[in-house]
């Protein structure tokens, strides 16, 4: 039965999983693709041609694991997920593939949002005598941080598919219930209530952040 005492355990166990990967894993690739982004911004345009080699050299592997599909990058990794962790499998095995695949799209995120703050703040900061790190901390990101939360949901939410994806290798969570009983077991019942908390789950985030953002937007307050 799809409703019965054992398969509401099932969900809520792997939902519980679905969560524990996704959140751990936006946290820990913002840690990473946050400062690349920053930098990216930093040594745009940069007149100094070490600066130009910097930005070159920073994008270079950010755009090179964008275009890597990420079950394919997954697959990819595990020898270096096994050097981590010590296994392929299971939900701590997700969290590396996706932080991996996840913080290139983070940092060009990131990059995104501070790109759209109005230049003559910053220069106004620079007549100011501002250094780039104060730059960087009281007039970048506070300005771009409405846009910083918008491109934060959609990291969110894309990471969720990911970890749906990972389901495949064994990882746990709502996917892996999705292709256990959907795919190799035609349980069609089981699969939708699976997909419907997937979308429940992805409506909510979206909602949340989306809230949050105009919130802390300045220019809507």
């Amino acid at each position: 039965m799809v409703f019965s005492q054992e398969m509401l355990t099932m969900y809520g166990v792997e939902l519980v999983k679905t969560l524990y990967m996704t959140l751990a894993s936006t946290a820990i690739a913002y840690l990473i693709g946050l400062p690349i982004g920053v930098l990216l911004i930093v040594t745009d345009k940069g007149r100094h041609p070490f600066i130009r080699f910097l930005n070159a050299l920073i994008g270079l592997p950010v755009n090179f694991l964008r275009s890597i599909p990420f079950l394919i990058l997954m697959i990819a990794l595990f020898p270096f997920t096994a050097l981590i962790i010590g296994t392929t499998i299971g939900p701590n095995a997700a969290i590396v593939a996706l932080v991996v695949g996840s913080a290139p799209f983070i940092a060009r995120l990131v990059e995104s949002s501070l790109r759209e703050v109005d230049s003559g703040v910053i220069e106004a900061a620079q007549s100011m005598g501002a250094s780039t790190a104060q730059i960087v901390r009281k007039v970048l990101l506070p300005e771009a941080l409405p846009s910083l939360i918008v491109g934060a949901t959609i990291a969110v939410t894309t990471i969720l598919s990911y970890s749906a994806m990972a389901g495949i290798l064994g990882a746990g969570g709502l996917g892996d219930v999705a292709i256990r009983y959907g795919l190799y077991r035609y349980d069609t019942p089981t699969m939708l209530v699976t997909l419907v908390l997937l979308v429940l789950l992805v409506q909510t985030m979206q909602e949340a952040g989306m809230k949050l953002a105009k919130i802390v937007d300045r220019r809507i307050n």
